[in-house]
């Protein structure tokens, strides 16, 4: 679900009256972003759990800063970065538990249908900023400005990080489906 000129407006709109004191306007504005956040958490650590957890993290900092956001416009590309970070973390500890024991750790998917699968092998196989750049693009709907912000890069490599994904997302469909891209 792409995020669309209304829903971004409505959500400006409810972190208006979060920070006007609007206690309902703020379970309005977490019941509508948490499934987004889950969905990239997931996209980004490839468990469930561990998602749920950084999601969690996540929530914890954006409400805590709510209302020292100046510009309400830039709610999704703050949030997003907050959960970056979340997830980042989670990614660096995996990566040491890995280090330590010496056990790769296998991610599972709970894929429903084979074009699912095929998606999701082929975001697995993304670096992790290919991986971030792309789910924010095709799956958020972020600007490339918004994603130059939430990864911190100028908005030149932000395009090129999409553009290199998307040629790398094309590849992976291709050699898992056998169907030519466009």
């Amino acid at each position: 679900m792409r995020y669309s000129d209304t829903d971004r407006i409505y959500d400006e709109l409810l972190l208006t009256r979060v920070q006007a004191g609007d206690r309902r306007a703020g379970e309005r504005l977490a019941a509508r972003w948490h499934p987004r956040l889950m969905r990239t958490a997931y996209r980004l650590l490839r468990d469930q759990e561990q998602a749920r957890v950084a999601v969690q993290e996540a929530w914890i900092g954006i409400c805590k800063g709510w209302h020292g956001l100046r510009n309400p416009s830039r709610f999704p590309a703050w949030a997003y970065r907050i959960l970056h970070n979340k997830c980042a973390d989670h990614i660096r500890t995996n990566q040491r538990e890995r280090e330590i024991s010496g056990v790769e750790i296998e991610a599972t998917t709970s894929a429903q249908g084979e074009d699912k699968v095929s998606v999701d092998q082929a975001f697995r196989q993304l670096s992790g900023e290919h991986r971030i750049a792309a789910t924010l693009y095709f799956s958020e709907g972020l600007t490339l400005a918004e994603i130059a912000e939430v990864t911190s890069v100028p908005l030149g490599t932000a395009k090129s990080t999409i553009f290199h994904a998307r040629k790398q997302l094309q590849k992976a469909l291709t050699e898992n489906t056998g169907i030519e891209g466009e």
